[in-house]
């Protein structure tokens, strides 16, 4: 029989509808690393070390917001932004179009929007764009958020059903855009540097969630509960430098060690203020965060490693599309099976160094 959650566990709200999109321009791992090594280092040991880096990332293709011979000439932080607001609003308004469809939700029935990203800026955000992009109403509640990483996406749904635990008769929907490659630090031979351009690729997503009274009779996955952790000390681990180059990535090389230590007890701890333990969860909806993320987390929680075990989707993420931060969960949760009764843990790691959990059970 397929695991049930105790009778007296609330639900906020239910997923209905999850919709991810990519660019259009699609490339080889090699044909990218290939094209980008001289942007990025001289001839000599640094660019030979980005090759076995691209070789080693788990990235078989990405989809990039440019086209690939577009990134020599993309030579200033405020060129890559102007790009991000222009490309990142049309795959936002392609990613809730899709998602408000699928939902059978019009725009106009949506009362709360919440924005995330790390790859781009602007004020107004995208979202203020977006809203008359997609006809929503002008009296819609929007909550922009930036600085999250990775674990927005995961972050994004808990806090929209914190919104809706108040407001179940309401719809909520968050709306995620990376664009990673417009980051590309360039005469940056850094190590941090060399990995981010072979693991991080470009995409956005859309989910829409119903409030508990609206939901009834919608299939989806109910939200039962939420945990956040932040790890004082962390700070230099994970995240950007802010220049006047733009966004230059941080990248701790002991970031999985910190996980193995510490992600086992904290998903044991929301599992187990529902009655759960990792043997009764049935589908893991970790982001993509790379090789030695995903085995991290594996070993962590004494799940089955590699791509065909517990954490397949992600690694199936991983080789199409690269590590889409914020939208790379939201991607994995799209591609999950839904089976009426069965658990998912949603998991996502972003700068501070935070972890993100959202525990679902698939609805009828």
């Amino acid at each position: 029989m397929p695991p049930t959650a105790p009778p007296h566990v609330p639900r906020s709200s239910r997923v209905v509808a999850v919709e991810p999109v990519l660019p259009p321009h699609r490339y080889g791992q090699a044909e990218i690393a290939e094209q980008l090594a001289p942007l990025l280092a001289p001839e000599g040991p640094r660019r030979q070390l980005l090759h076995r880096l691209h070789a080693a990332s788990g990235v078989q293709h990405r989809h990039l917001a440019l086209p690939l011979e577009r990134y020599a000439r993309l030579g200033s932080f405020t060129a890559a932004n102007a790009e991000f607001a222009e490309i990142g609003l049309d795959l936002a308004e392609r990613a809730l179009k899709g998602a408000l469809a699928t939902a059978g939700v019009t725009p106009e029935e949506v009362d709360f929007l919440l924005f995330t990203t790390v790859t781009g800026v602007g004020a107004p955000s995208l979202d203020a764009a977006l809203v008359v992009r997609c006809g929503l109403r002008p009296t819609v509640k929007r909550l922009p958020s930036f600085g999250l990483g990775c674990a927005a996406g995961a972050a994004g749904l808990a806090r929209v059903d914190d919104y809706l635990a108040g407001h179940p008769g309401q719809v909520g929907v968050l709306v995620s855009v990376e664009l990673c490659s417009l980051t590309l630090q360039r005469e940056d031979g850094s190590t941090a540097n060399l990995v981010a351009s072979g693991l991080f690729g470009d995409g956005a997503s859309a989910v829409v969630l119903a409030g508990a009274d609206r939901a009834a009779g919608t299939p989806g996955w109910d939200v039962l509960g939420s945990r956040s952790r932040l790890y004082p000390g962390t700070a230099d681990a994970l995240g950007w430098d802010v220049g006047s180059s733009g966004l230059s990535i941080v990248l701790a090389a002991d970031l999985p060690d910190l996980l193995a230590a510490e992600l086992g007890a904290e998903v044991r701890a929301l599992l187990g203020e529902h009655g759960l333990d990792p043997d009764g969860v049935r589908r893991w909806v970790v982001h993509a965060g790379g090789p030695k993320v995903l085995r991290a987390v594996a070993g962590a929680l004494d799940l089955a490693d590699g791509p065909t075990g517990a954490l397949a989707p992600s690694w199936d993420a991983l080789r199409g599309a690269g590590n889409l931060s914020s939208s790379s969960v939201l991607h994995v949760l799209a591609a999950t099976p839904h089976q009426p009764g069965e658990h998912a843990l949603v998991l996502a790691v972003g700068p501070g160094v935070g972890t993100e959990q959202v525990l679902l059970r698939a609805a009828a």
